[in-house]
């Protein structure tokens, strides 16, 4: 590689995360990078250690003087940066990740005066899945609490934020590509809300499982050595009280990846919902509904000077599909393994970090195309206003109500593949005999702006159940 300045080198990096897409995932690293990963894995080893120290069967043999249990108390709050390196040089020397994160424990706790009795402890009765599984589940754990909440949030508010705004802006629907009957477009923005709001609390509520249970999940060593430990009961106040997450008691020698294949199917779940958002929002701004705020300097075509185009969204499904793609991978691989352990779940489990980099990227650029955009109200209202054609659904539903039992097919039959104008609608209206002046009178009044239902009510109150004040209705 050519010498660069410490930026230059991302033209060079093999991934656009690491690349050209670095600047706007600053800090993600340090919870998904091998670091972070070896920050974790010492974590686990060095509060393993210290919660082996109060068993009372074994707490005898494991003497820590308070340096030591400094220094450990400090690898558990992941203090420091210099001795990931360490342990990576180590691991040069070991070729096994796990096993150097434990030589480097004895090292450690030995230059403040632990005993050949008490380092012998260290990494005591453990597999080296017992450490990993751990370490990905509490990754997973910051990385919902740090990064994916918060910012699913934001996206949330300000769809509620547009939902509330745009609650009375009559908008022409369009099933099927048709023009169909109108909605607002406040209510298709709380639409897409309520499912992320729904699916927000689902990812916060999910359950990550860990072990702590030995090389085929049986406690065998454990009970060799100390017969009279209840090492279930011991492992599940481990897991549950010293690391904050759920136990489970039955496994192989790997945890079976049952809550991280949920917790990823959740991801995919709220990206699904984010492809179609930015995909009807693309078709929002070619029907010119949106328009884009102009950023000095940017260029939409580099043949085409009047270009603007629609970048955030068409990058935020780009990315999306690349992180459902991973994670539709997760979801087939991770519940399979060969007998009691084998090792293509470590190599799918360490892109972890690209499934949730593709995904924070796009939800990143949803957010920020979601805040270059202004409506078009007069661009709407035209729309509307040369679709009189869907009043033929409040009009045959009114003939209904009042006995008309062909009320579909006499409006099927004056409306469908015609222009319909409103002058037309109002005579086909008038000639009813079966409807009451009341009725006539009503219907005359429509217009396809104020054929809305209930949908700005329920855009309001949508928008009030996310943003403390909003006017529910």
């Amino acid at each position: 590689m050519p010498s660069l300045g410490s930026d230059q080198w991302e033209l060079w990096a093999i991934s656009p995360l690491d690349g050209r897409y670095r600047q706007h995932l600053a800090g993600l690293g340090d919870l998904t990078g091998e670091g972070a990963l070896i920050s974790y894995r010492t974590k686990v080893e060095a509060a393993w250690l210290l919660h082996l120290a109060d068993v009372p069967e074994i707490k005898s043999l494991i003497i820590l003087p308070p340096a030591a249990r400094q220094t450990l108390l400090l690898l558990t709050e992941g203090a420091g940066r210099d001795w990931q390196v360490q342990i990576k040089e180590i691991e040069k020397t070991t070729n096994h990740d796990v096993k150097a994160v434990e030589y480097y424990l004895q090292h450690r706790l030995k230059s403040v005066g632990v005993e050949a009795q008490t380092l012998a402890f260290i990494h005591f009765a453990c597999t080296s899945e017992d450490i990993n599984n751990l370490a990905y589940a509490l990754m997973l754990k910051d990385l919902r609490a740090l990064r994916l909440l918060p910012l699913l949030a934001q996206v949330t508010v300000d769809l509620a934020s547009k939902a509330g705004e745009y609650a009375d802006v009559a908008m022409l629907s369009r099933t099927h590509g048709q023009t169909a009957t109108p909605t607002t477009l406040g209510k298709e923005m709380a639409v897409f809300g309520r499912r992320l709001q729904r699916l927000h609390a689902k990812l916060e509520g999910q359950v990550l499982e860990g072990k702590m249970n030995g090389a085929v999940g049986n406690y065998n060593a454990h009970m060799v050595a100390f017969p009279n430990v209840d090492w279930p009961a011991v492992a599940q106040d481990f897991v549950v009280e010293k690391l904050g997450l759920s136990f489970n008691p039955l496994t192989t020698q790997i945890e079976n990846h049952d809550s991280v294949v949920e917790y990823v199917a959740t991801l995919h779940h709220i990206n699904a919902i984010l492809i179609g958002l930015s995909r009807d929002i693309w078709g929002y701004v070619s029907l010119g509904y949106f328009r884009q705020r102009l950023k000095a300097g940017e260029i939409g075509s580099s043949t085409m000077p009047h270009k603007v185009n629609p970048i955030d969204f068409e990058n935020a499904e780009g990315n999306l599909g690349i992180a459902n793609a991973i994670a539709g991978h997760f979801s087939d691989k991770l519940p399979i393994s060969r007998w009691q352990r084998d090792l293509s779940d470590s190599t799918v489990l360490r892109s972890l970090a690209t499934l949730v980099g593709h995904t924070e990227l796009a939800w990143r650029s949803l957010l920020r195309g979601l805040g270059k955009l202004s409506i078009d109200e007069v661009r709407i209202a035209s729309d509307l206003d040369a679709a009189w054609e869907v009043l033929a659904e409040p009009v045959q539903t009114v003939l209904r109500r009042y006995g008309v039992v062909d009320a579909y097919e006499q409006l099927k039959e004056a409306t469908r593949g015609k222009a319909v104008t409103r002058a037309a609608l109002h005579q086909l209206i008038d000639q009813s005999t079966a409807l009451p002046a009341a009725a006539k009178d009503a219907l005359r009044a429509l217009t396809p702006g104020s054929y809305t239902g209930a949908a700005a009510s329920l855009a309001r109150q949508f928008a009030a159940t996310v943003l403390p004040g909003a006017r529910p209705d």
